[in-house]
């Protein structure tokens, strides 16, 4: 194991964030598809939630933090057919996992009407 992170988020954090600033703070923090998958659902905020919650366990689980070594839209948070969630990493995001020999990073996500969590272990070879 390469590293473990969690973290929690209040859905009406996000949910402001993104009435106060729109499509800017969402065009920097998620993907197109992100927003496509979470603007599809009955509350998207607390979609986009998990999604926040998600890329912060994965940086604590890289031990980077956001920035040049992984950048939110490194990050894609996906659903398999089986509904589990994936991450897809691109980017600065894929050439530290590549470099430091990450092979894959398990993420789960709950929420619930104000929170939102998940978690992420990522595995080394």
């Amino acid at each position: 194991m390469f590293g473990i992170g969690i973290d929690v988020v209040e859905v009406e954090r996000i949910a402001s964030s993104m009435a106060e600033f729109g499509e800017r703070f969402a065009s920097k923090i998620f993907t197109a598809g992100e927003r496509a998958y979470c603007e599809a659902q009955r509350r998207p905020e607390i979609h986009y939630a998990a999604r926040f919650a998600a890329k912060e366990a994965i940086a604590k689980a890289f031990g980077t933090g956001i920035g040049k070594d992984l950048g939110w839209l490194d990050m894609e948070i996906v659903r398999k057919d089986s509904g589990e969630p994936a991450l897809v990493l691109g980017g600065a995001g894929k050439e530290f996992a590549n470099a430091n020999g990450i092979t894959e990073v398990k993420i789960s996500l709950t929420h619930a009407h104000h929170y939102a969590a998940a978690n992420a272990v990522a595995l080394a070879e």
